[in-house]
């Protein structure tokens, strides 16, 4: 019998776009808790949704391990969970009224239940986590198995139904001293299928990390729920160490450290490329990060010299009109330098784009566009604005919204308010502006990418095409 059983709502085979593209990485936030609830003393187990099928298979994992207590904890460090998709939403209700089926008692922790607790409490759910949900988590669990004498009403950090109508207890800091964490519960997880499905779509295998938890800009369309509008950073020499034991136990080719903002605090990314060097700790990794902090105390160049192979970099815009309105706090110029210097350095630079924010019209466009057209990164992912509760973005645009407020899927690319263009616009342009981006960069570098020069005259044809049906629409 295994006190706890872990799951996290995101399914991979329930999103068509990213089960074709195969990036899987474990639920890192997820195993963090169980990491925690450990050393506490509990036994603990994960259902792995995403190597899962479907809800349903959370059946054979609570007959295998008789846990008493369901824990369906988001990873909050993944954003295809924080996107806060109705499909796993729905996953996980189906979820916890399976696990009331088999007499568990559930408790969610989310950007989602959040939101939307009352939704989350008709669904079976006994606790809602609001917050960061590590300590939360402990002291519930604490006071449900008699460990702890003290009042439910006294954790800080919770959600729970009292006389029918729901109950929050008072806000939970964020953890300061993330080095007091254990490491992940990496053992919970079948790393081995992880490996065998990264070698068999991409030929390497990539694992997930952190090194921050939260983010402490100001981009009026990020939701914070979680963190709110703080960050805090584990230290450059536990993140070696952490590296250190996945590079022995498991040999991974290459780390996606997933944080919203890679090395944010100032002389961070010095001392991490100084200490994985002098650990022997360094593995390829890509980050995300902002143009105008690549651009300071040298950052650029230590990232490279700790092992940096490609840059996620939160362009949005190539409009400095869009950039201010989303209170993003970067110049265009920035993302031309630090875009300059990257490829200077040998680093590989991917912009994300969005289009859609309110007040961009087709010159606003043509700038991203063109941004793109000479800035050439290495890839490119494109969105549209996605109002989601508690930002000011959301609330501007609330008057605006349909019934429809949260995606289905992360390809759903559906207008939530009443933007400049229609729906079908922006769908189309995703269309043109990646076949014309595709078709540039396989003429850009015909050599580097000889083996897929097959590939121009569709990209060629589907770019023309997509362009004349974008043109019907302005």
């Amino acid at each position: 019998m295994t006190d706890i059983l872990f799951a996290n709502t995101y399914f991979l085979r329930h999103d068509p776009k990213e089960f074709r593209n195969m990036n899987l990485y474990a639920p890192l936030g997820t195993l963090y808790a169980a990491a925690f609830l450990m050393q506490k003393g509990y036994s603990a187990a994960v259902f792995d949704t995403m190597l899962a099928d479907s809800e349903e298979d959370l059946k054979a994992s609570l007959e295998q391990h008789k846990s008493k207590y369901m824990v369906i904890y988001d990873d909050t460090f993944n954003y295809l969970t924080k996107m806060c998709l109705s499909r796993m939403r729905e996953a996980a209700f189906r979820m916890s009224e399976i696990a009331k089926e088999f007499g568990c008692t559930v408790i969610v922790s989310g950007s989602d239940s959040v939101d939307h607790l009352e939704k989350y409490f008709t669904h079976k759910v006994d606790y809602a986590i609001c917050g960061e949900g590590e300590q939360t988590l402990g002291e519930l669990l604490d006071y449900l198995t008699g460990k702890s004498k003290a009042e439910l009403s006294s954790i800080n950090g919770l959600a729970y139904l009292s006389g029918g109508k729901i109950t929050r207890t008072a806000p939970r800091k964020p953890l300061k001293e993330l080095d007091t964490l254990p490491f992940p519960a990496w053992d919970l997880i079948d790393i081995d299928r992880y490996r065998e499905l990264w070698l068999k779509h991409h030929g390497y295998f990539s694992m997930n990390l952190v090194t921050t938890r939260g983010c402490p800009f100001h981009c009026n369309w990020c939701a914070k729920p979680i963190y709110g509008q703080v960050y805090n950073s584990h230290s450059p020499e536990y993140i070696s160490q952490h590296m250190k034991l996945l590079k022995e136990k498991y040999s991974p080719d290459h780390i996606w450290f997933c944080d919203d903002i890679f090395g944010l605090k100032p002389g961070w990314t010095t001392k991490f490329d100084e200490t994985v060097n002098q650990d022997g700790s360094k593995i390829p990794f890509k980050c995300l990060s902002r143009a105008d902090l690549l651009l300071k105390e040298d950052n650029i160049s230590h990232l490279a010299s700790a092992g940096c192979q490609s840059v996620w970099m939160g362009a949005e815009s190539g409009s400095q009109k869009i950039l201010d309105a989303m209170d993003k706090g970067t110049t265009v110029e920035e993302i031309y330098e630090s875009t300059r210097l990257l490829k200077k350095h040998g680093i590989k630079t991917c912009f994300f784009l969005q289009f859609g924010y309110t007040g961009e019209t087709k010159t606003e466009i043509d700038k991203t566009i063109k941004m793109v057209n000479d800035l050439m990164p290495d890839d490119i992912g494109i969105s549209v604005s996605y109002p989601l509760p508690g930002t000011k973005f959301y609330d501007r645009v609330a008057s605006q919204m349909k019934s429809k407020h949260n995606w289905e899927l992360s390809d759903d690319f559906e207008m939530m308010f009443d933007g400049t263009y229609s729906t079908e616009f922006y769908r189309v342009l995703h269309t043109v502006v990646h076949k014309q981006y595709r078709t540039r960069q396989l003429l850009h570098e015909p050599l580097k990418r000889f083996s897929s020069l097959w590939k121009l005259p569709i990209y060629w044809v589907g770019w023309m095409k997509s362009t004349r049906k974008l043109k019907s629409f302005t």
